[in-house]
């Protein structure tokens, strides 16, 4: 199983998890968590039904955007099933993931100090909280050296041009 958002994280984190399933021969769940607006106090606003169908359409569209922006045309030789839950993704993910003999792959991210404050780890919780392993992969070097590049961007310093090496 592997929790999917789309990100280039959740994108590495998918391949990893289809490797994963293709070792072990067993299918793999893509869950992608979704929220109704307003986050957990918007379900307490009573949205009608329609709004809720909205979202849970939306939600089912980019998981099938995120699947097709990982593999593509050429899909694992496994199994793939899709699911789109109504929660906060690490809640949702855990969930999801009851059984001992599952394995949950999450991608790990780049976790600024700031970003943790507002935003906790979805890793984290899942690596405390699910009751089966946990894999939480890192971001690819590509995606690793992008963050670096807005960051840079973010504080305008000087950019330092190297050879590359190799």
């Amino acid at each position: 199983m592997v929790g999917v958002t789309g990100t280039p994280g959740s994108l590495t984190a998918l391949h990893r998890a289809a490797a994963e399933a293709r070792v072990r021969r067993a299918e793999l769940l893509a869950v992608l968590a979704w929220q109704s607006p307003g986050g957990a106090l918007g379900s307490r606003n009573g949205w009608g039904p329609d709004v809720l169908t909205e979202y849970r359409s939306a939600a089912a569209d980019r998981l099938r955007e995120a699947l097709d922006a990982a593999f593509g045309v050429e899909w694992p030789c496994v199994p793939v099933e899709g699911l789109t839950v109504r929660g906060t993704p690490g809640a949702a993910l855990v969930d999801v993931a009851r059984d001992p003999e599952d394995l949950l792959v999450v991608g790990a991210g780049s976790r600024a100090a700031l970003r943790r404050l507002v935003r906790p780890s979805v890793a984290r919780y899942c690596l405390a909280h699910a009751p089966c392993p946990v894999l939480a992969v890192p971001p690819s070097p590509l995606q690793a050296a992008l963050a670096a590049e807005r960051r840079r961007n973010r504080l305008r310093m000087p950019l330092v041009l190297r050879e590359p090496t190799g």
